[in-house]
């Protein structure tokens, strides 16, 4: 699941940062309402993560923004106010939820599942596909013959593949949903982590395969 997070105080953000990775989130970070209402815009996002007062823009005006524009991904008001008044702003400008600094990181990292939660709705837990079952809660990929567990890039791709196994993805596709469209990473990641995919199926015996189409991406095919 991919995170933006608009925090301006840095070591808040570095912190939230590191957090959201650890529990499997991949995060862009931005630091100001400006780039926070940019990347929403150009990004392919599950949730964010937006701070009240920042340079350039606040963000309820961001949210404002990003709402009119037509924009649905759940958003987490994150903020040093409490008055009542500001929590009903928030919620009136389009926020699903509203956590006042400062916070337990557990209560954090709940109310981001619960607004998210709605994405999930009648998604299975698992996907299946050929004799792979892919685990969307713990990260196992496995089979008759074993299971590995992958990391959160190893998973994403292989949940774009197995969501849409017919479909060719192309590596602009996964920079985009898993990276990031300002991500510093060369396209060549793609193509190692597509290895690493390869390397990880046929550990477990999986009757499935990463074809690769020339000029155009990738593939999963039944062997």
């Amino acid at each position: 699941m991919r995170i933006l997070l608009a925090e301006d105080e840095r070591e808040l953000n570095r912190a939230l940062v590191a957090i959201f990775t650890k529990n499997n989130y991949s995060v862009d970070a931005v630091f100001d309402g400006e780039d926070a209402v940019t990347y929403l815009m150009e990004g392919d996002y599950d949730c964010a993560v937006l701070d009240v007062m920042m340079p350039k823009k606040d963000g309820i005006t961001a949210l404002k923004e990003v709402r009119k524009a037509g924009k649905t991904l759940p958003v987490l008001i994150l903020t040093a106010k409490s008055e009542i008044d500001d929590r009903i702003l928030g919620l009136d400008s389009g926020a699903d939820d509203y956590l006042t600094k400062p916070f337990a990181v557990k209560e954090l990292l709940a109310r981001v599942r619960a607004i998210t939660r709605r994405l999930t709705v009648g998604v299975d837990a698992n996907l299946v596909y050929g004799n792979c079952t892919l685990s969307r809660s713990t990260y196992l990929l496995s089979t008759p013959e074993g299971e590995t567990r992958l990391t959160s890039k190893e998973f994403q791709m292989l949940e774009m593949l197995m969501s849409a196994p017919s479909q060719v993805i192309s590596p602009e596709q996964f920079m985009e949903k898993i990276w990031g469209y300002d991500s510093d990473s060369d396209i060549s990641v793609v193509w190692v982590y597509v290895s690493y995919l390869r390397k990880k199926l046929a550990a477990v015996k999986a009757n499935l395969s990463i074809k690769s189409l020339r000029n155009a991406g990738y593939t999963l095919e039944i062997l």
